[in-house]
């Protein structure tokens, strides 16, 4: 989902006040990239110690690393909501614990349908980069009318995944099954949430861009880098979905 950290409530609340240094749209990009680096060395590192095998991952507690990197992300995520002077503390645990999970992930994805992860990381940083452009350039603007729509989509979007959870934990897993499917249905869905993560990049540049321009404490870089790194984990497992649907046969 696009990251709940950015928020017009999240920035107007450290708006005012007196810190020492400002955040900086330079310093929100080195944080970002520092973060994404934590992130891609603890993801290669599980794919490693389980071999990329699948089927030695489940006899090898892959299971725990999975569970366990969920949580830490977030409950950093949710501490850092209510505590953002800690965020140059929890961003990097944030991170780290992200990418155990997408290690996971990624390595079955593979072993399924080999060659798929770096297409899936190309097109994602291809995604970014034409958005960023597009927002650099103003062809794209988180106008109030975009903002709109972007929001109920993004609502859409969680409301989808909430009842998908909640009808899995009663043992119902019809709507996951169709998802999980091949069907023209599942995969242009699965292509709407794909497109709805990357214009959310737009609306995270802008928060980024507002909340320099009025002085946010210079924690918030890696506050606002987290939330930038969230909607593009969010993009990336969008799309390895989206292409795991597209190569079945």
């Amino acid at each position: 989902m696009s990251s709940p950290l950015f928020s017009e409530k999240a920035f107007s609340s450290v708006r005012s006040g007196t810190y020492e240094g400002a955040m900086t749209v330079r310093g929100t990009i080195d944080k970002t990239i520092l973060l994404f680096f934590t992130l891609l060395v603890p993801a290669i590192w599980i794919w490693s110690k389980m071999g990329g095998d699948p089927e030695y991952a489940m006899n090898n507690g892959i299971q725990g690393y999975l569970i366990g990197g969920l949580i830490v992300g977030l409950v950093s995520m949710l501490i850092m909501m209510f505590k953002k002077s800690w965020s140059p503390y929890l961003a990097p645990v944030y991170a780290a614990a992200e990418g155990v999970v997408l290690g996971a992930l990624s390595m079955f994805f593979e072993y399924m349908y080999p060659g798929i992860v770096m297409q899936a990381v190309g097109i994602t940083l291809g995604i970014f980069a034409l958005m960023l452009a597009a927002y650099k350039f103003r062809i794209l603007r988180a106008t109030p009318m975009f903002t709109k729509i972007l929001y109920f989509a993004i609502a859409g979007v969680g409301l989808f995944y909430l009842v998908m959870m909640v009808m899995n934990l009663f043992g119902a897993h019809g709507l996951s099954s169709f998802y999980a499917g091949s069907s023209p249905l599942s995969i242009g869905i699965s292509a709407v949430i794909a497109g709805i993560a990357a214009f959310s990049l737009i609306m995270d540049f802008t928060f980024i861009e507002e909340a320099s321009n009025a002085g946010a404490p210079k924690y918030m870089e890696w506050y606002a880098g987290v939330g930038l790194l969230a909607t593009l984990i969010w993009l990336y497992i969008e799309i390895l979905r989206l292409l795991s649907k597209l190569n079945r046969d």
